[in-house]
């Protein structure tokens, strides 16, 4: 189910989001909620330049692929 928020902006920062919505063609809250799922996603999820940078690194992916068969087994412990 939806949620409802209440998010307090400086007259600068409206402006600016109203303006960026009025170009998109798209009401505030959409844009605001565009922006913000553009950057969560971008904050948790790798680049394709990242990517390739893990891809290559073989002592990495080598020790991924036994820490999840290790997890898998229910093996180890979590270092958090």
């Amino acid at each position: 189910m939806p949620k409802t928020i209440t998010l307090r902006l400086s007259d600068e920062d409206y402006d600016a989001f109203a303006a960026y919505a009025k170009a998109e063609n798209r009401n505030l809250a959409k844009t605001i909620e565009t922006l913000a799922l553009k950057q969560l996603e971008e904050a948790l999820f790798a680049d394709a330049f990242e990517m390739e940078e893990i891809l290559a690194n073989k002592d990495l992916l080598r020790r991924l692929k036994s820490g999840s068969q290790q997890a898998k087994k229910n093996r180890g412990k979590f270092v958090g």
